[in-house]
């Protein structure tokens, strides 16, 4: 009788196992566009995949995790799933897309062991606009937990097709800079085409899938993890979680994610929709952390910015160019004022105080450069070697909030590794405790910070204007190169390209109109927004143009796609207050025409400005508009337009 009870129980438990193994979960958006599926396959391995309007976006990927006590990526059991719980947040950016964003999404929870019995969460969460994973570590331990391998991947059909920017190679290009997101995009690639870099893929990771778009992301990297990027091996469509070079690490520190229990990994983010859709959504900072509610970031302030070094290189960081500059912002009505590299030796503190003084008095905050290194880079620039611990921080902040400083322009990382992302953290904590704003350059994608630290107003992250001064390649590449950020890289993150010559480059020969310049103050977004025209180029301008400009508003209220095609043009609507700005630019070598219904913005008249005599001119048309009747616009090669309805 005890072996048949003992044969039986065991029979149950095969069954039960087995049952476990082949349970299928399933998971829909609010309105059922979109649905996930999560099965273990035979060898216990977590596997997911995703459905649009009932097509296939994302194949079976993987899922899971090899940590140092433990593989969580095979021979695991579902032990429960929670039920369906709907999550609704609210929240305000200093700058973005919008001001005021509301988030909604059916969230879900699929708990696993491993075969040493380790736990281990998936949470999903599955809004209209997309999808997003986590992995959670529950319990507590007496040392940190550490992650090894990520297996999470991005299975997509053969047939899709990618916009991508490779990763560049750790410790390469000037003075070993890299890797810092300047690569140009690879367009309408086949999926599972080879990086030409060798190192993978950089975030957003933008795809044409079943008819339908990806973007694909990271979010809320708290410095517990290291940033990550996509690879795939040769000619596969399977895009794969890969974890930094080992050389992309703050001297001393660590490379791959480590942390005490319990443990939440970032946010994996899927935006799936149309291309609308990547416009228009908030994804990327929907699943950032929330502002501390106990830090006051009050003196966090979006605005414009003059900036000398833009086209005037090293030499303009003196003295009188730079009150130069100042006066330049206060007539332009812009907030602020950018000055660069070595302004501690060419103008100096007790000098720059004076001038922080003059440019209050003209209601102008100054922003002040510094080298982030330490010793991983070879970069002349300084001051340098003066924020590497919270000490060393503490005391340069204090003095810079003294001296009434507005933000601080941070340059030079070069890492994604842990250490690494935990010393940007460190950064914005502490230039937040003593009120400063900050702009990282030379730097990684922002991964959603600006909700979680309001005082980062901008990040490179992009192969920007600078480039352009530097050779005729970029400058021919400008046009396409444009057309491609609003879909990409700005999608989610504020970007510090340093927009807009509306006049002359030196040395230069500019691929684009001024009206295509001109709409780049609207199409992309920084919290800071520093401008490449210098005084001589804007004094070319008709005063329409400087009007426009004085009164860009520094942030807005809601978004509209209008139409475009990454890579190729691109046409947006920002709102703010009863005012919508349109945007347009051409990076194609012909004729677009767009097609505008002003009745969806209900307005009554509309001032626009267009490229009208040549290379050289802005010209401004008053439109009344009428009812019913829709607005064609014709942009030139590598043209533009702005347009304000009202």
């Amino acid at each position: 009788m005890k072996k048949l009870v003992a044969l039986c129980m065991a029979i149950y438990i095969a069954c039960s196992f087995s049952l476990a193994q082949s349970s299928e979960v399933k998971i829909a958006s609010p309105d059922k566009t979109i649905q996930v599926s999560c099965r273990l396959d035979a060898e216990g391995k977590p596997t997911y995949s995703v459905q649009y309007k009932n097509s296939m976006v994302l194949e079976p990927s993987q899922l899971g995790l090899v940590c140092a006590d433990g593989d969580f990526s095979k021979a695991l059991t579902q032990t429960s799933v929670a039920p369906v719980s709907m999550v609704n947040d609210t929240y305000q950016l200093v700058s973005g897309k919008r001001q005021n964003i509301r988030y909604s999404a059916n969230r879900q929870v699929i708990h696993y062991k491993n075969a040493a019995g380790g736990l281990m969460d998936i949470i999903w969460q599955v809004s209209n606009d997309g999808v997003a994973f986590r992995y959670y570590f529950p319990g507590t331990k007496a040392e940190a937990k550490k992650v090894d391998t990520e297996y999470t991947s991005f299975h997509l059909p053969a047939a899709a097709k990618g916009w991508l920017q490779p990763m560049s190679v750790a410790k390469t290009g000037w003075e070993k800079v890299n890797p810092c997101y300047e690569e140009f995009y690879e367009k309408e690639i086949k999926a599972g085409t080879p990086s030409p870099l060798k190192a993978g893929w950089v975030y957003p990771a933008l795809f044409q899938s079943a008819g339908h778009w990806l973007l694909i992301t990271e979010a809320d990297l708290d410095g517990s993890w290291c940033a990550t990027k996509l690879d795939n091996d040769s000619a596969s469509s399977n895009y794969r979680i890969a974890f930094p070079d080992a050389r992309e690490v703050f001297p001393g520190g660590g490379l791959k994610p480590q942390a005490m229990l319990p443990w939440y990994s970032p946010w994996r983010v899927i935006t799936i929709g149309s291309l609308a859709t990547i416009i228009e959504s908030t994804l990327g900072t929907d699943l950032a952390k929330p502002v501390a509610s106990h830090q006051n970031y009050s003196f966090a302030k979006a605005g414009k910015s003059a900036w000398s070094w833009a086209l005037l290189k090293d030499d303009s960081t003196v003295y009188a160019v730079q009150k130069r500059f100042i006066d330049y912002a206060a007539d332009m009505n812009w907030q602020y004022c950018l000055i660069d590299a070595d302004w501690d030796t060419k103008i100096g503190y007790d000098s720059m105080q004076l001038l922080v003084n003059y440019a209050k008095q003209k209601n102008v905050g100054i922003w002040l450069w510094y080298n982030s290194a330490g010793s991983w880079n070879t970069t002349p620039y300084h001051p340098r070697n003066k924020l590497l611990t919270h000490e060393d921080r503490v005391k340069e902040f204090s003095r810079l909030q003294k001296m009434g400083v507005a933000g601080t322009k941070i340059d030079f990382f070069g890492g994604d590794g842990q250490s690494m992302i935990r010393y940007y953290i460190d950064i914005l904590q502490d230039a937040a405790a003593h009120q400063l704003m900050v702009n990282f350059h030379g730097a990684t994608l922002p991964r959603g910070w600006q909700r979680t630290w309001p005082n980062l107003m901008s990040a490179e992250a992009i192969r920007g204007f600078e480039y352009i001064t530097f050779g005729q390649k970029d400058a021919n590449e400008e046009p396409t190169h444009a057309a491609m950020l609003p879909f990409t890289r700005n999608a989610f993150d504020p970007m510090d390209f340093t927009p807009m010559s509306l006049y002359k480059i030196p040395r230069i020969n500019r691929q684009t109109t001024p009206a295509f310049e001109l709409a780049l103050s609207v199409l992309f977004l920084s919290g800071a927004q520093h401008f490449a025209e210098i005084p001589e180029g804007m004094a070319q301008m008709p005063v329409h143009v400087k009007d426009f400009l004085r009164k860009l508003p520094t942030g807005w209220d809601d978004v509209k796609f209008i139409d475009g095609f990454p890579g190729q043009f691109v046409a947006i609507a920002r709102k703010s207050g009863s005012k919508w700005y349109i945007a347009g630019i051409n990076g194609a070598a012909g004729e677009k025409t767009l097609t505008l219904d002003p009745g969806v913005f209900k307005a009554k008249k509309a001032t626009r400005l267009i490229n009208s005599k040549g290379n050289s001119y802005i010209d401004q048309q008053i439109i009344t508009l009428t009812p019913g009747k829709k607005e064609t616009i014709t942009m030139a090669a590598h043209d533009g337009f702005v347009m304000v309805l009202e």
